[in-house]
Protein backbone atom coordinates (compact mmCIF):
# COMPACT_ATOMS: atom_id res chain seq x y z
CA UNK A 1 0.00 0.00 0.00
CA UNK A 2 1.41 3.35 -1.09
CA UNK A 3 0.22 6.89 -0.49
CA UNK A 4 0.07 8.74 -3.80
CA UNK A 5 -0.33 12.47 -4.29
CA UNK A 6 -2.68 13.07 -7.21
CA UNK A 7 -2.39 16.67 -8.32
CA UNK A 8 -5.13 17.96 -10.63
CA UNK A 9 -3.67 20.66 -12.84
CA UNK A 10 -6.20 21.16 -15.61
CA UNK A 11 -7.97 24.34 -14.49
CA UNK A 12 -7.87 27.59 -16.47
CA UNK A 13 -8.33 30.13 -13.63
CA UNK A 14 -10.99 32.19 -15.41
CA UNK A 15 -11.55 34.48 -12.41
CA UNK A 16 -7.90 35.58 -12.52
CA UNK A 17 -7.97 36.85 -16.12
CA UNK A 18 -5.97 38.64 -17.52
CA UNK A 19 -3.10 37.20 -15.44
CA UNK A 20 -4.32 33.65 -15.95
CA UNK A 21 -4.41 32.55 -19.59
CA UNK A 22 -4.91 29.25 -21.38
CA UNK A 23 -1.19 29.25 -22.18
CA UNK A 24 -0.27 29.76 -18.49
CA UNK A 25 -3.14 29.21 -16.04
CA UNK A 26 -3.04 30.59 -12.52
CA UNK A 27 -1.49 27.49 -10.94
CA UNK A 28 1.72 28.12 -12.93
CA UNK A 29 2.10 31.84 -12.21
CA UNK A 30 5.08 32.61 -9.91
CA UNK A 31 3.07 34.85 -7.61
CA UNK A 32 4.31 33.61 -4.21
CA UNK A 33 7.96 34.47 -3.57
CA UNK A 34 8.65 33.48 -7.19
CA UNK A 35 6.97 30.11 -6.66
CA UNK A 36 3.77 28.92 -8.31
CA UNK A 37 0.84 27.26 -6.59
CA UNK A 38 1.63 24.06 -8.51
CA UNK A 39 5.19 24.09 -7.19
CA UNK A 40 4.05 24.72 -3.62
CA UNK A 41 1.52 21.87 -3.80
CA UNK A 42 4.14 19.41 -5.02
CA UNK A 43 6.64 20.43 -2.34
CA UNK A 44 4.04 20.31 0.44
CA UNK A 45 2.82 16.82 -0.33
CA UNK A 46 6.26 15.26 -0.90
CA UNK A 47 6.43 15.14 2.89
CA UNK A 48 3.55 12.66 3.22
CA UNK A 49 3.33 10.79 -0.09
CA UNK A 50 5.41 8.02 -1.66
CA UNK A 51 4.61 8.85 -5.28
CA UNK A 52 3.26 11.66 -7.46
CA UNK A 53 0.66 11.48 -10.23
CA UNK A 54 0.03 14.60 -12.34
CA UNK A 55 -3.30 14.73 -14.16
CA UNK A 56 -3.37 17.69 -16.54
CA UNK A 57 -4.46 18.91 -19.93
CA UNK A 58 -2.75 18.74 -23.27
CA UNK A 59 -2.39 22.55 -23.20
CA UNK A 60 -0.36 22.77 -20.00
CA UNK A 61 1.36 19.48 -19.16
CA UNK A 62 4.66 20.90 -20.42
CA UNK A 63 4.40 23.64 -17.78
CA UNK A 64 4.09 20.95 -15.10
CA UNK A 65 7.14 19.20 -16.50
CA UNK A 66 9.19 22.39 -16.40
CA UNK A 67 8.41 22.97 -12.73
CA UNK A 68 9.06 19.35 -11.75
CA UNK A 69 12.40 19.44 -13.58
CA UNK A 70 13.26 22.65 -11.71
CA UNK A 71 12.46 20.84 -8.44
CA UNK A 72 14.68 17.92 -9.45
CA UNK A 73 11.74 15.50 -9.56
CA UNK A 74 12.00 12.95 -12.36
CA UNK A 75 10.04 10.01 -10.97
CA UNK A 76 6.30 10.62 -11.36
CA UNK A 77 3.34 9.44 -13.43
CA UNK A 78 1.69 11.68 -16.01
CA UNK A 79 -1.84 11.42 -17.38
CA UNK A 80 -2.52 13.94 -20.15
CA UNK A 81 -6.16 14.67 -20.88
CA UNK A 82 -7.04 15.48 -24.49
CA UNK A 83 -9.99 17.60 -23.37
CA UNK A 84 -11.40 18.55 -19.96
CA UNK A 85 -14.08 16.16 -18.66
CA UNK A 86 -14.26 17.49 -15.09
CA UNK A 87 -12.92 16.07 -11.85
CA UNK A 88 -14.78 12.74 -11.62
CA UNK A 89 -13.05 11.46 -14.75
CA UNK A 90 -9.69 13.05 -13.90
CA UNK A 91 -9.63 11.27 -10.54
CA UNK A 92 -10.82 8.02 -12.11
CA UNK A 93 -7.81 8.05 -14.46
CA UNK A 94 -5.47 8.31 -11.48
CA UNK A 95 -7.34 5.53 -9.66
CA UNK A 96 -7.02 3.21 -12.67
CA UNK A 97 -3.28 3.95 -12.75
CA UNK A 98 -2.86 2.96 -9.07
CA UNK A 99 -3.24 -0.37 -7.28
CA UNK A 100 -6.68 -0.78 -5.65
CA UNK A 101 -5.23 -0.64 -2.12
CA UNK A 102 -3.15 2.48 -2.74
CA UNK A 103 -4.23 5.61 -0.87
CA UNK A 104 -4.81 8.60 -3.14
CA UNK A 105 -4.44 12.09 -1.70
CA UNK A 106 -6.17 14.22 -4.33
CA UNK A 107 -5.46 17.94 -4.34
CA UNK A 108 -6.01 20.80 -6.77
CA UNK A 109 -2.86 22.50 -8.01
CA UNK A 110 -4.10 26.03 -7.31
CA UNK A 111 -4.62 26.20 -3.55
CA UNK A 112 -2.49 28.18 -1.13
CA UNK A 113 -2.00 26.35 2.16
CA UNK A 114 -0.07 27.61 5.17
CA UNK A 115 0.81 26.10 8.57
CA UNK A 116 2.46 22.86 7.54
CA UNK A 117 2.07 21.21 10.94
CA UNK A 118 -1.72 21.49 10.93
CA UNK A 119 -1.84 20.42 7.29
CA UNK A 120 0.12 17.24 7.98
CA UNK A 121 -2.08 16.51 10.99
CA UNK A 122 -5.20 16.72 8.81
CA UNK A 123 -3.64 14.49 6.14
CA UNK A 124 -2.66 11.89 8.75
CA UNK A 125 -6.26 11.81 10.01
CA UNK A 126 -7.59 11.47 6.46
CA UNK A 127 -5.20 8.64 5.57
CA UNK A 128 -6.22 6.74 8.72
CA UNK A 129 -9.89 6.97 7.72
CA UNK A 130 -9.08 6.04 4.12
CA UNK A 131 -7.31 2.89 5.30
CA UNK A 132 -10.64 1.89 6.86
CA UNK A 133 -12.29 2.16 3.42
CA UNK A 134 -13.87 5.57 3.91
CA UNK A 135 -13.93 8.32 1.30
CA UNK A 136 -12.62 11.44 2.99
CA UNK A 137 -13.00 15.12 2.24
CA UNK A 138 -11.30 18.03 4.00
CA UNK A 139 -13.39 20.87 5.42
CA UNK A 140 -12.21 24.29 6.64
CA UNK A 141 -13.96 26.39 9.31
CA UNK A 142 -15.44 29.34 7.38
CA UNK A 143 -13.95 32.75 8.08
CA UNK A 144 -16.71 34.70 6.38
CA UNK A 145 -20.00 34.08 4.51
CA UNK A 146 -18.27 33.32 1.21
CA UNK A 147 -20.69 32.64 -1.64
CA UNK A 148 -18.07 31.22 -4.00
CA UNK A 149 -17.46 28.02 -2.01
CA UNK A 150 -19.48 24.90 -1.33
CA UNK A 151 -20.27 24.04 2.29
CA UNK A 152 -20.34 20.80 4.30
CA UNK A 153 -22.79 20.38 7.18
CA UNK A 154 -21.04 18.12 9.68
CA UNK A 155 -20.80 16.57 13.15
CA UNK A 156 -17.25 15.56 14.16
CA UNK A 157 -16.27 13.36 11.16
CA UNK A 158 -19.80 12.69 9.93
CA UNK A 159 -21.11 14.48 6.84
CA UNK A 160 -24.74 15.50 7.24
CA UNK A 161 -25.14 17.27 3.92
CA UNK A 162 -23.35 19.10 1.12
CA UNK A 163 -24.56 22.57 0.14
CA UNK A 164 -23.55 24.17 -3.13
CA UNK A 165 -22.52 27.82 -3.44
CA UNK A 166 -25.16 29.60 -1.34
CA UNK A 167 -26.72 33.04 -1.41
CA UNK A 168 -25.23 35.65 0.91
CA UNK A 169 -28.07 35.24 3.40
CA UNK A 170 -27.77 31.45 3.42
CA UNK A 171 -23.97 31.65 3.75
CA UNK A 172 -24.38 33.90 6.79
CA UNK A 173 -26.76 31.35 8.30
CA UNK A 174 -24.24 28.56 7.70
CA UNK A 175 -21.38 30.51 9.29
CA UNK A 176 -23.40 31.62 12.31
CA UNK A 177 -24.61 28.07 13.03
CA UNK A 178 -21.09 26.72 13.58
CA UNK A 179 -22.15 23.44 11.93
CA UNK A 180 -20.66 24.04 8.50
CA UNK A 181 -17.24 23.85 6.88
CA UNK A 182 -15.97 25.16 3.59
CA UNK A 183 -15.56 22.36 1.07
CA UNK A 184 -11.86 22.41 0.17
CA UNK A 185 -11.99 20.21 -2.93
CA UNK A 186 -9.32 17.90 -1.44
CA UNK A 187 -9.97 14.18 -0.97
CA UNK A 188 -8.39 11.00 0.32
CA UNK A 189 -9.40 7.37 -0.35
CA UNK A 190 -8.25 4.00 -1.61
CA UNK A 191 -8.16 3.87 -5.39
CA UNK A 192 -10.33 0.75 -5.49
CA UNK A 193 -12.90 2.14 -3.06
CA UNK A 194 -13.31 5.27 -5.18
CA UNK A 195 -13.71 3.28 -8.39
CA UNK A 196 -16.30 1.01 -6.76
CA UNK A 197 -18.34 4.01 -5.64
CA UNK A 198 -18.00 5.71 -9.04
CA UNK A 199 -19.17 2.52 -10.75
CA UNK A 200 -22.09 2.30 -8.34
CA UNK A 201 -23.31 5.90 -8.66
CA UNK A 202 -22.06 6.96 -12.10
CA UNK A 203 -21.66 3.79 -14.19
CA UNK A 204 -21.45 5.73 -17.47
CA UNK A 205 -18.58 7.88 -16.18
CA UNK A 206 -16.84 4.79 -14.82
CA UNK A 207 -17.18 2.76 -18.02
CA UNK A 208 -16.22 5.57 -20.39
CA UNK A 209 -13.24 6.64 -18.24
CA UNK A 210 -12.02 3.04 -18.05
CA UNK A 211 -12.20 2.69 -21.83
CA UNK A 212 -10.29 5.94 -22.35
CA UNK A 213 -7.63 5.06 -19.79
CA UNK A 214 -6.86 1.58 -21.07
CA UNK A 215 -6.78 2.74 -24.69
CA UNK A 216 -4.41 5.62 -24.04
CA UNK A 217 -1.28 6.11 -26.13
CA UNK A 218 1.46 6.17 -23.51
CA UNK A 219 0.51 9.07 -21.25
CA UNK A 220 -1.91 10.63 -23.75
CA UNK A 221 -5.67 10.06 -23.66
CA UNK A 222 -7.67 9.84 -26.87
CA UNK A 223 -9.76 12.92 -27.65
CA UNK A 224 -12.64 11.25 -29.51
CA UNK A 225 -13.08 8.63 -26.80
CA UNK A 226 -12.72 11.26 -24.07
CA UNK A 227 -15.66 13.21 -25.46
CA UNK A 228 -17.86 10.20 -24.63
CA UNK A 229 -17.21 10.70 -20.90
CA UNK A 230 -20.02 12.62 -19.15
CA UNK A 231 -18.57 15.83 -17.72
CA UNK A 232 -19.40 15.86 -14.00
CA UNK A 233 -17.59 16.96 -10.86
CA UNK A 234 -16.50 14.40 -8.30
CA UNK A 235 -18.73 16.14 -5.75
CA UNK A 236 -21.89 15.48 -7.76
CA UNK A 237 -20.71 12.08 -9.00
CA UNK A 238 -19.59 10.48 -5.74
CA UNK A 239 -19.14 12.71 -2.68
CA UNK A 240 -22.78 13.78 -2.36
CA UNK A 241 -24.06 10.22 -2.87
CA UNK A 242 -21.70 7.77 -1.20
CA UNK A 243 -22.50 6.31 2.22
CA UNK A 244 -18.77 5.99 2.91
CA UNK A 245 -18.13 9.72 3.18
CA UNK A 246 -16.26 11.25 6.13
CA UNK A 247 -14.92 14.74 6.69
CA UNK A 248 -11.76 15.85 8.47
CA UNK A 249 -12.23 19.33 9.97
CA UNK A 250 -8.95 21.05 9.11
CA UNK A 251 -7.41 24.12 10.71
CA UNK A 252 -4.52 25.04 8.43
CA UNK A 253 -4.66 28.35 6.56
CA UNK A 254 -6.29 27.76 3.19
CA UNK A 255 -7.30 29.73 0.14
CA UNK A 256 -8.38 28.41 -3.23
CA UNK A 257 -6.78 31.52 -4.78
CA UNK A 258 -9.74 31.62 -7.11
CA UNK A 259 -10.15 35.37 -7.33
CA UNK A 260 -8.36 38.68 -7.08
CA UNK A 261 -9.98 39.18 -3.68
CA UNK A 262 -8.13 36.06 -2.48
CA UNK A 263 -4.85 37.52 -3.78
CA UNK A 264 -5.64 40.87 -2.11
CA UNK A 265 -6.28 39.11 1.20
CA UNK A 266 -2.94 37.28 1.00
CA UNK A 267 -0.93 40.49 0.64
CA UNK A 268 0.00 41.96 4.05
CA UNK A 269 -1.58 45.28 4.95
CA UNK A 270 1.84 46.93 5.26
CA UNK A 271 2.85 45.87 1.74
CA UNK A 272 3.81 48.94 -0.28
CA UNK A 273 1.71 47.70 -3.21
CA UNK A 274 -1.47 48.40 -1.27
CA UNK A 275 -2.82 51.93 -1.52
CA UNK A 276 -5.46 52.19 1.17
CA UNK A 277 -8.07 49.62 0.18
CA UNK A 278 -6.85 49.63 -3.43
CA UNK A 279 -4.25 47.45 -5.13
CA UNK A 280 -2.38 47.59 -8.46
CA UNK A 281 -1.13 44.21 -9.71
CA UNK A 282 1.43 43.23 -12.34
CA UNK A 283 2.09 46.75 -13.53
CA UNK A 284 5.40 48.59 -13.82
CA UNK A 285 3.65 51.93 -14.03
CA UNK A 286 2.93 54.32 -11.20
CA UNK A 287 -0.73 53.95 -10.25
CA UNK A 288 -2.46 56.55 -8.06
CA UNK A 289 -5.99 56.01 -6.74
CA UNK A 290 -7.99 59.18 -5.99
CA UNK A 291 -11.44 59.24 -4.47
CA UNK A 292 -12.06 55.51 -4.96
CA UNK A 293 -11.99 52.51 -2.65
CA UNK A 294 -11.77 48.72 -2.90
CA UNK A 295 -10.38 48.76 -6.44
CA UNK A 296 -7.91 46.30 -7.96
CA UNK A 297 -6.14 47.23 -11.18
CA UNK A 298 -4.50 44.41 -13.13
CA UNK A 299 -2.30 45.08 -16.15
CA UNK A 300 -0.82 42.73 -18.71
CA UNK A 301 0.82 43.41 -22.06
CA UNK A 302 -2.49 43.35 -23.92
CA UNK A 303 -5.20 44.02 -21.32
CA UNK A 304 -6.17 46.07 -18.27
CA UNK A 305 -8.79 44.95 -15.78
CA UNK A 306 -10.26 47.26 -13.14
CA UNK A 307 -12.63 45.74 -10.62
CA UNK A 308 -14.19 46.36 -7.26
CA UNK A 309 -12.61 43.67 -5.11
CA UNK A 310 -16.03 42.74 -3.72
CA UNK A 311 -17.10 41.76 -7.26
CA UNK A 312 -14.11 39.50 -7.80
CA UNK A 313 -16.26 36.48 -8.66
CA UNK A 314 -17.70 38.37 -11.64
CA UNK A 315 -14.40 38.31 -13.53
CA UNK A 316 -15.46 34.86 -14.72
CA UNK A 317 -18.29 36.55 -16.65
CA UNK A 318 -15.74 38.69 -18.48
CA UNK A 319 -13.77 35.55 -19.35
CA UNK A 320 -16.89 33.81 -20.64
CA UNK A 321 -17.83 36.83 -22.77
CA UNK A 322 -14.34 37.04 -24.23
CA UNK A 323 -14.50 33.34 -25.09
CA UNK A 324 -17.33 34.20 -27.47
CA UNK A 325 -16.33 37.68 -28.65
CA UNK A 326 -12.52 38.03 -28.39
CA UNK A 327 -10.93 34.64 -27.66
CA UNK A 328 -7.50 35.95 -28.69
CA UNK A 329 -7.35 37.69 -25.29
CA UNK A 330 -7.54 34.33 -23.50
CA UNK A 331 -4.57 32.67 -25.19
Amino acid sequence: MKTIHVILSGGVGSRLWPLSRKSRPKQYLPLFDNKSLFELAVERNKLVCDELYVVGGIDNYQLSREILAHLGISHYQEIVEACPRNTAAAIAFAAFEADPEDILLVTPSDHLIENETLYLKAVDAAVALAKSNFIVTFGLPPKNPETGFGYIEYDVNEVISFREKPSKVMAETFVNSGNFLWNSGMFCFKAGVFLDELKNYQPEVYAASKTVFFKKNGIYLNELLSMEIPSISVDYAVMEKTKKIKVVPSYFEWSDMGSFLAIYDQIPEHDIRKSGSNLPLNTKKLVEFVGVENLILVETEDAILVLNKNNAQDVKKVYERLEKENPEYLK
